[in-house]
């Protein structure tokens, strides 16, 4: 998902994204350990989406501040 797509939505939303994701990242992990993923390519695209909700988290936290 992009930036831009995540930045319209609520904090709610975007806190139950990660939440999802981090799901997702711990079963690629899963996957990984027992050698039965197919796509490693899912474990980096699972972790830069993480890093894009927490991007836009901090800028709607840091917004909210001001």
């Amino acid at each position: 998902m992009k930036a831009s797509a995540l930045r319209g939505k609520s904090v709610e939303e975007l806190n139950k994204e990660l939440l999802e994701l981090r799901k997702a990242q711990f079963g690629l992990r899963l996957q990984h350990a027992t050698q039965s993923l197919t796509k490693n390519s899912e474990n980096q695209r699972v972790k830069r989406e993480i890093a894009r909700v927490h991007t836009v988290l901090n800028e709607k936290s840091k917004a909210s501040g001001k």
